[in-house]
């Protein structure tokens, strides 16, 4: 069982049978009343965003939640498939359980596939990936100065904000929690 005290961002729960993880959380302590928590929860198999209220010190169960590491192959027919490193076994995954996830999907990535109750639900990413930027436009000399960035497309498709300097063809570290561009990477 977790307090609905101990809630930090990425904690998971069950709620009303299913899994979720704690998005975003707020200790609320009202004057006369009782302190209560109000929390923002991501369904980990339907990928719904909810906001519920719990009082403070309430306990919600923990998930049965496993973990299984797996290696991306690849996406045929908006199916996603892993092969499982030990078994050479192979799932696919839909577009609606991998969410912005296969955003940052390389093929041969290895990931951590989240299993409840037996059923494969959702895909944890590394926190940051290296990708290569597909298209964006030149950047011209003096640009810097301000320090603004521009769109950029990455060899997955995902959009991304660069700095000016960055060109087609430079390596990137990105975010995966939060899709921002974080450091140019030496190829």
């Amino acid at each position: 069982m977790i307090s609905t005290n101990d809630f930090r961002r990425g904690t998971k729960i069950e709620f009303k049978g299913e899994p979720y993880e704690v998005l975003d959380f707020q200790h609320v302590k009202m004057g006369r009343g009782g302190a209560f928590v109000r929390a923002k929860l991501k369904g980990l198999r339907s990928g719904k965003i909810i906001e519920e209220t719990f009082n403070a010190g309430d306990k919600v169960p923990k998930p049965d939640l496993q973990e299984k590491e797996m290696q991306y192959l690849y996406v045929q027919d908006s199916l996603y498939y892993f092969m499982d490193t030990e078994t050479y076994e192979q799932i696919p995954l839909t577009e609606e359980q991998l969410g912005d996830n296969r955003l940052y999907l390389k093929e041969n990535m290895n990931v951590y596939i989240l299993y409840f109750k037996g059923e494969p639900i959702a895909v944890e990413l590394p926190n940051f990936v290296i990708l290569e930027v597909t298209e964006t436009e030149p950047g011209f000399k003096g640009d810097t100065a301000s320090g603004g960035s521009k769109p950029a497309i990455l060899e997955t498709g995902a959009p991304v904000k660069v700095p000016f300097h960055i060109n087609v063809g430079d390596l990137v570290k990105v975010d995966t929690r939060t899709g921002e561009y974080i450091e140019r990477v030496k190829g």
